[in-house]
């Protein structure tokens, strides 16, 4: 996998953690931005999707708001 993955979350968040869980349960390694801890990193995450929804997995360039498996594997295929 050639492309770096951020996962944008925010604390207690159940779909963040799923999110994580998957992706850590398929060894990959990804960004993780607690927007409870880095508060400003919302404003970039708006500004990259036009969303405020999480979680954000973006894969590349690409981004998936809230975590499903089918697009997450579809993506991590892709790059």
């Amino acid at each position: 996998m050639s492309k770096q993955i951020s996962v944008y979350c925010t604390e207690g968040c159940p779909w963040c953690i799923k999110a994580k869980e998957y992706l850590k349960s398929k060894n990959i390694s990804f960004r993780d931005i607690n927007l409870s801890k880095e508060p400003k990193q919302a404003e970039e995450m708006f500004r990259r999707s036009g969303a405020m929804t999480v979680p954000q997995i973006w894969i590349g360039n690409r981004v998936i708001i809230g975590f499903d498996k089918d697009k997450i594997d579809q993506a991590i295929s892709q790059s």
